[in-house]
């Protein structure tokens, strides 16, 4: 036997050699550049949501440009209404501010990354340990720091003891960018955090009025995105019309649209919105196991977060099988879709929110009772500010507005009678310019 063993194997006596603090952060470095390189957000989308984006004629966006905009929005409504900065921890609102991602839906209900934006000073993102790489992209984040989270699942009975080590370090940085001012913008927030920045002399206003008013107004580069978030939401959409047949279900019919959503860089769906036959009526019953029947309606709201971390919010109403429409079908099909058409050619710049309802057609007497919440919408990366009851929900509580160019919404109908078999969802996303409205979505009605 060979006491040597095969080249390359361990001996008992083999010495190992200890790391040194310096090749530590070599390898440190290079796996965080590597990493960096092969972030999803600079592999891009893939040839497949490329390719139908070039068949769409549409541009890639200039994103260095739409990250510098929008810092410069979140920063101006900060000095316009006095804040020394803004603390955020919705994802959205730091992907608004960053266009960095980690963990979109879990950070959503666990409070862990959030990101600090001095008014007049750093971008400080507080990320998961060893995440640096994830907003090395970006170009706007100046300094990544290891979050302290102090949410019950990492604090249990000493969460007030993280709580004053977080406080501790976000007062920190007010004082240093702050030039005095230690009044900042939070937009969510639980109430221990809340009492330790007091406690620290740090005083908090309403951090969801700054970002939604700053993401109010699209730049050119954003609606590009968004245009290319709706192409690829629209081709998934036909995925999905393709699959209808009698005999799916509603779940694997929907299972579809998270599919062709995914499979070209999307990101999520927010809601279960799919329906079909006596589930179209009340509208808000959720995707189920149902097999859709041949003659059903099926009616669902996309609700879906795809490329770019753009929203694409359209609904349609489809027919199963080639067999023609009832009457009632026709009728309910007709009443939504001129809702639609009347309402959206009131969707023009300088007008009130209030004169926008009131003008607006709403669903007739046998249908008013099921009506959809909300006319009309705002949409970016999810559904924003502002939302626009019908003239009979307007309560003195209701914000009035203007609808001004770069402004995105949504003018939404559902019809179904109180009582009724069936009933129909329609949605359109519409882009408010200089001269009136443009609609950005282009996926054909079903006309039959």
């Amino acid at each position: 036997m060979d006491s040597a063993g095969p080249k390359g194997s361990f001996g008992r006596h083999r010495k190992i050699m200890p790391f040194e603090p310096g090749s530590i952060e070599a390898l440190r470095d290079a796996s965080r550049q590597k990493a960096g390189s092969l972030n999803q957000h600079v592999l891009g989308y893939g040839p497949q949501a490329e390719a139908e984006w070039a068949a769409a004629g549409i541009a890639a966006p200039d994103l260095a440009a739409m990250r510098k905009y929008r810092l410069e929005r979140i920063r101006a409504e900060l000095k316009r209404r006095g804040y020394a900065g803004a603390l955020l921890y919705d994802p959205v609102n730091i992907r608004y501010a960053t266009d960095s991602t980690n963990m979109q839906l879990w950070v959503a209900h666990n409070p862990t990354r959030h990101c600090f934006i001095a008014t007049e000073g750093p971008v400080v993102l507080f990320d998961y340990f060893s995440c640096e790489h994830l907003s090395d992209h970006s170009g706007v984040v100046n300094e990544v720091r290891p979050a302290v989270s102090w949410m019950y699942l990492y604090g249990g009975e000493l969460t007030e003891q993280k709580v004053r080590r977080w406080a501790a370090g976000i007062a920190d940085l007010v004082r240093e960018h702050g030039s005095g001012n230690s009044r900042i913008a939070v937009d969510h927030i639980n109430p221990e955090g809340v009492e330790e920045l007091a406690r620290l002399g740090i005083s908090i206003g309403n951090g969801e009025a700054v970002m939604e008013n700053a993401r109010l107004i699209k730049s050119p580069d954003e609606i590009l995105a968004m245009r290319r978030a709706i192409v690829a939401c629209e081709a998934a959409m036909g995925e999905m019309e393709q699959a209808l047949k009698p005999g799916i279900s509603e779940n694997e019919l929907w299972a579809e649209l998270h599919r062709g959503n995914i499979a070209r860089g999307g990101e999520w769906i927010e809601t279960r919105l799919l329906t079909s036959g006596p589930r179209t009526n009340p509208w808000f019953q959720e995707c189920s196991s149902r097999k859709i029947e041949a003659g059903d309606l099926v009616a669902f709201d996309t609700d879906l977060i795809g490329p770019y971390g753009f929203c694409a919010d359209l609904s349609r109403t489809w027919l199963c099988g080639d067999a023609n429409p009832s009457n009632e079908q026709r009728a309910l099909f007709r009443i939504a879709a001129d809702q639609i058409e009347h309402n959206m050619a009131l969707m023009q710049p300088g007008i009130s929110f209030r004169d926008l309802v009131e003008a607006s057609a709403v669903p007739p007497g046998d249908c008013f009772p099921t009506r959809y919440g909300v006319l009309y919408h705002g949409v970016g990366l999810a559904d924003e500010y502002p939302t626009l009851p019908h003239a009979s929900d307007w309560t003195s509580d209701t914000p009035d507005g203007v609808l001004e160019p770069g402004m995105v919404l949504c003018v939404e109908s559902y019809i179904g009678r109180l009582g009724g078999r069936e009933g129909v969802k329609l949605e359109e996303q519409i882009l408010i310019t200089e001269t009136g409205n443009e609609q950005l979505s282009t996926y054909p009605l079903d006309t039959r």
